[in-house]
């Protein structure tokens, strides 16, 4: 019990790390109730949570989603070739490095500024085999040897708003490319009502990939609130049936949809391209109160 009260302790005494960087103020919060846990935060909103003393631990809602997909993409404990299309705190590399140890992962985060905050006031395992480039997302990718990785993660905020050119089948084609023919792509999608971006994102990745899930909270799908969702894409088939069950179980359950109700969701949207590409709607105040 002495052991619990002194780190608890230092989880309460340690001081939040504040910083401008390339994409706004940043800011590293101690985590009160795990003694080495941290949340990132740029402009208030909420982007990582990493322990250090256990980084297969995922806090928030969205990785842990996130997190199931890379459970389900290869047996358990094998290691794969990661993509990771932003950085934020490295949760998700950690992630892999921790549940698949020897994967190769490269994490593509345009905010250099961020990525040396990170390293230094988090820093990863120096037996991780992670490389983390500073670049554009898109431009990272294309850098990405054609058939390389096992799993490709996109998730990328700027400004809390999905970059428009990471929104497109072309941006998709460049997946494509870097993806094995068994590989899976998983992105982390932000919509509200009417939910018109998550509607024309499924049509886009529907429209280069043959098999589509979904998995958000069913709030967001009926459009009552704005959140996150997790769209699964792969050419071979998707283990539907754990990502449901996982996500079900989850703190906060998540539905699963794929499928004919899949389609029927996108409700007739068309396929996104470069020339009509946009960002993500900017989520209202209230998200981050």
């Amino acid at each position: 019990m002495r052991k619990s009260r002194n780190v608890r302790r230092r989880a309460v005494a340690a001081e939040a790390v504040v910083e401008r960087v390339d994409g706004g103020l940043a800011e590293l919060i101690p985590d009160r109730d795990r003694a080495r846990a941290w949340t990132l935060l740029i402009d208030g909103a909420p982007q990582s949570h990493v322990d250090l003393d256990d980084p297969a631990y995922l806090s928030f809602e969205y990785q842990r989603r996130l997190g199931h997909v890379i459970d389900l993409a290869a047996p358990p404990g094998k290691p794969v070739h990661a993509v990771h299309l932003g950085g934020g705190a490295l949760t998700l590399a950690r992630y892999v490095a921790a549940t698949r140890p020897r994967s190769t992962q490269q994490v593509v985060e345009r905010d250099a500024t961020l990525v040396q905050l990170v390293r230094r006031e988090l820093p990863l395992d120096p037996n991780a085999r992670i490389r983390v480039r500073s670049a554009d997302a898109r431009d990272g990718l294309a850098k990405v040897p054609d058939a390389w990785a096992d799993v490709v993660i996109a998730d990328v905020f700027s400004g809390a708003r999905t970059p428009a050119h990471l929104t497109s089948t072309e941006f998709l084609d460049d997946v494509r490319r870097a993806l094995r023919p068994s590989g899976v792509y998983a992105a982390n999608l932000a919509d509200g009502p009417p939910l018109s971006h998550l509607r024309g994102q499924i049509a886009t990745v529907g429209a280069r990939f043959e098999e589509l899930a979904l998995v958000a909270d069913p709030a967001v799908l009926r459009g009552k609130r704005f959140g996150n969702a997790v769209l699964v894409a792969s050419d071979h088939p998707l283990p539907v049936a754990e990502l449901t069950r996982r996500a079900a179980a989850d703190p906060h359950p998540g539905r699963v949809e794929h499928g004919k109700a899949l389609t029927d969701f996108t409700g007739g949207a068309v396929p996104v391209t470069d020339l009509a590409a946009v960002a993500s709607p900017a989520p209202p105040p209230s998200v981050f109160r």
